[in-house]
């Protein structure tokens, strides 16, 4: 990635489009460094949410916020852990190190599948993120992070519809500073970083950043005693701050950060029926050992991830208006492999990926700063984006073997009945033979453009009523490759079976009922023993469905199937904001969002309903015409499910009070918030399922609250309660789900911290913090065969640091203090009927760190 000739393009983006002039007192907010008195106190911290300069405090939005300082005492090291210290935002690291998802008021999607942007929008200095990947980061120079709760179409051009995570890093200074930190901790942690910054000229300063974060893994292989679920990555970050004229800012940030992992361990839950196949082919499963941390892999897991690029927030302060332009160019590049059957038998010989994302984004702000009582907001946002996927999975050398144990020896028997009886079924290889499997080519185009905007007026002295809009237009356009080369799963069970009846072969070698009962996939045919009455066709064949795990796949576009969308959506927003006195706010609104239609790029990815009637042409019987079969498309075994997920339609109303005085303030927020035709993506053991809830809902309170009895002495205490349904889900991948409570969303949630300040010499400082976590039991799932499996979640963190008037600083920290171990994610085993694995909690870290700032 050349980031000087994309630095150049930002710049000529902006200028061209009058651009990068802008925003006095509002966009000049996002970068200034908080003053002393905000290092003290986050009720006084001044925040963008709204993108104008406000405390905490007067902003009428639900929103939390931490600050840098709260970051650094309770050892934060990335976004996973920032979830300790908001009890509205929960992070999950999944089956890679770049898949990690963000949930807030128990909303989100999209972390396994890259044609799903989440429906929680993620902004970097104003740069929006589109996927978890591009997401990641070590949190360099934070100054705070913001949440916002609930969907923000009107105040951020990307229509995020459950809300919105914002980081904002500090701007350079023109005063030289700095700071050099090194910590180390069990598991050998070494986290190491650096900043200075610094003035070049009277108008332009500089920053530059770096770190490495490494630590061994804390999930051991048993196979050869290596270990997974390592740190292993570092970050650089170069910014330039030029002031030209006193009404002119331009803020140039290059960034560039990679890992390198063997992620993510993966344990046991239960062993099914599948385990003793599994030994039975040399294989080995730490059968219910999850929690224990060690598991059998035939080979380490890789994750290569890079993310780099280069952005220009351009502010122009024109008197009353301000203009606001940033520009920006990002690339992100995920390579992985992983042994996904997490046993000791290689039945997934390889399950490679490789995902290049490419984001182009500029935004247009124009904001006033009016005496009287009107003041707006208008805004334009566009995107650019484009996905290739590269991706192969190939079954491995005990497959064919493990297929064999799993049917009592009747998978190999079938092999040579069907090619020697049933001569006319052409196929080639072995079944279930070594590096057959699936190779898939995906290219994603996006485009999307919205114009959004805020008005607020003051109808009397405290009294502040807002309106806002976002109209949205987004393009997608989908190809896919994908070759698939599973000889079994290619063969029409139903014709194999009527040839190898009527040649009267089939009973001989495979005795009715053997491999057992299964679902009736085709009519008229059934499987063995018949069950439906004499009047049907038994076909002893048709129990070996369940195993043809990758079928033949139909690529789009096609001639029924043009593998496009275009959604376009105007949401709004309404708030009433009083100050009902100095110490006093309060705020009613109601607001709509929207998220546009997700594709599945993945081999799951099948023909609508509408378009498709599955089927065997040799069942004996008429199938019912659909566009796809006239159209000549069709191919064996073939299913239904979906291409996409239609659009998400959000709204929420709120209540608030927030209020302040001189040793207490809290913020009580109380909402009803939905979303209509929510995007769900589930695992289900073979891949992933796409689909649309007809409606999730959650009705809740939301309350922080801050004390200072003393002045040394700060106490915290945050508590959330969610009441998330899904008020109809009638076709998701799990039946019917309605009325249903939605799995892994608690229904209460709190934070408690406590931080002590004390002076041991006119040099020395002592500063003791406490932060402890808390989830209510849940069910992890939203299989109702999984309701056993549930939650509870206790986190306590600790540090005590030592802060010298010459800046130096030394700490001592632990996270996860008692060692709280449970599953965060469980899913069905991959090829192992009847198994369930899962994703444990990190162990406890802790370690001795030391800090110089200057």
């Amino acid at each position: 990635m050349n980031l000087g000739n994309h630095l150049l393009k930002a710049a000529m983006l902006s200028s061209i489009s009058i651009a990068s002039l802008s925003v006095g007192s509002v966009a000049f907010a996002q970068d200034n460094t908080p003053q002393a008195s905000d290092e003290a106190d986050e009720n006084v911290i001044i925040v963008t949410a709204t993108k104008r300069e406000q405390t905490l405090q007067e902003v009428p939005v639900a929103v939390s916020v931490t600050s840098a300082e709260a970051i650094e005492r309770s050892q934060v090291r990335d976004l996973r852990d920032l979830q300790t210290l908001v009890p509205t935002l929960r992070v999950g690291q999944f089956q890679e190190s770049a898949q990690v998802s963000f949930i807030i008021r128990g909303y989100s999607s999209g972390a396994n599948n890259s044609g799903i942007e989440s429906s929680i929008g993620v902004f970097i200095d104003g740069v929006y993120r589109s996927r978890s990947a591009a997401a990641i980061s070590d949190l360099p120079n934070l100054q705070r992070v913001e949440v916002l709760r609930g969907p923000q179409s009107t105040l951020y051009g990307k229509n995020s519809s459950a809300g919105v995570i914002s980081i904002v890093t500090a701007a350079p200074s023109y005063e030289y500073g700095g700071s050099a930190e090194i910590s180390y901790g069990n598991r050998n942690a070494i986290v190491a970083r650096a900043d200075i910054t610094g003035p070049i000229s009277d108008n332009i300063a500089f920053s530059l950043a770096g770190g490495i974060n490494k630590a061994d893994g804390y999930g051991t292989n048993l196979t050869d005693g290596s270990k997974t679920s390592d740190r292993n990555r570092w970050y650089s970050r170069a910014q330039l701050l030029i002031e030209p004229t006193e009404n002119v800012r331009l803020r140039i940030i290059g960034d560039y950060d990679k890992i390198d992992e063997s992620c993510c361990f993966v344990g046991n839950v239960f062993g099914g029926p599948t385990v003793a196949a599994i030994r039975a082919v040399g294989g080995n499963i730490n059968a219910g050992g999850g929690l224990s941390y060690s598991e059998y892999q035939n080979f380490s897991a890789e994750n290569n991830v890079t993310n780099g690029g280069i952005s220009m927030q351009a502010d122009y302060e024109m008197g009353s208006l301000n203009l606001t332009s940033i520009s920006a160019y990002r690339e992100s590049r995920n390579k992985t492999n992983s042994d996904s059957d997490f046993s000791g038998a290689d039945l997934i010989g390889q399950n490679r990926g490789d995902v290049d994302i490419v984001t182009k984004t500029q935004e247009l702000r124009l904001t006033s700063d009016f005496d009287g009582p009107f003041n707006f907001l208008l805004g334009g946002f566009y995107m650019d984006e484009n996905i290739k996927r590269d991706d192969e999975l190939l079954l491995g050398r005990d497959t064919r073997n493990y297929l064999n144990a799993l049917t009592g020896g009747q998978f190999l028997a079938l092999e040579p009945l069907i090619r020697v009886v049933a001569g006319g079924l052409a196929f080639a290889g072995p079944f279930g033979g070594e590096g057959q499997g699936r190779a898939e080519k995906w290219d994603y185009d996006n485009e999307t453009f919205s114009v959004f905007g805020t008005a607020d007026l003051e109808i009397t002295d405290g009294l502040i009523v807002t309106g806002g809009f976002n109209y949205t237009k987004d393009k997608k356009n989908v190809v896919s490759n994908i070759a698939v080369t599973d000889v079994f799963s290619a063969i029409d069970l139903v014709q194999a079976g009527g040839v190898l009846l009527a040649q009267g072969g089939v009973p001989a070698v495979l005795p009715a009922g053997a491999v057992g009962n299964t679902s009736i996939l085709y009519p008229r045919i059934t499987p063995c023993p018949n069950t439906d009455g004499p009047a049907q066709i038994c076909n002893p064949l048709l129990a070996f469905a369940p195993i043809q795990f990758i079928p033949p796949f139909l690529n789009i576009p096609n001639a029924v199937e043009n593998g496009r969308s275009s959604d376009d959506k105007l949401t709004y927003s309404l708030r009433v904001a009083w100050e009902a006195s100095d110490n006093i706010n309060l705020y009613a609104s109601y607001g709509t969002g929207f998220k546009s239609t997700s594709w599945n790029l993945s081999i799951d990815s099948r023909p609508f309903a509408a378009d498709f009637v599955p089927g065997s042409l040799a069942q004996g019987a008429p199938i019912a015409p659909s566009a796809i079969r006239t159209a000549g498309l069709a191919t064996n075994n073939l299913t239904t499910g979906t291409r996409y997920a239609d659009p998400e339609k959000a709204t929420v109303m709120e209540m608030g009070l927030k209020a302040k005085w001189d040793s207490v303030a809290f913020n009580l927020t109380i909402f009803d918030q939905s979303i209509k035709d929510f995007q769900g993506n589930s695992f289900i053991g073979t891949g992933f399922v796409l689909t649309n809830a007809g409606k999730q809902s959650v009705k809740g309170l939301e309350f922080d609250g801050s004390f200072n009895p003393i002045d040394a002495l700060e106490l915290r205490a945050a508590v959330v309660y969610l009441d998330a349904k899904y008020d109809s889900y009638p076709a998701s991948q799990y039946g019917d789900l309605s009325g249903k409570s939605v799995g892994g969303v608690p229904e209460w949630s709190t934070t408690l911290g406590a931080t002590y300040t004390a002076p041991l010499n006119d040099d020395i400082s002592l500063i003791l913090n406490a932060d402890y976590s808390y989830q209510s039991n849940v069910k992890i799932s939203d299989d109702p065969a999984y309701s056993q499996y549930q939650r509870e979640v206790n986190n306590l963190g600790a540090s005590a640091t030592l802060v010298a008037e010459n800046g130096v600083q030394f700490s001592l920290w632990a996270r996860n203090l008692t060692n709280e171990k449970y599953f965060y994610g469980i899913f069905p085993s991959v090829i192992q009927d009847g198994s369930v694995s899962g994703y444990p909690t990190q162990p406890r870290t802790f370690g001795a760190s030391v800090k110089y700032k200057f």
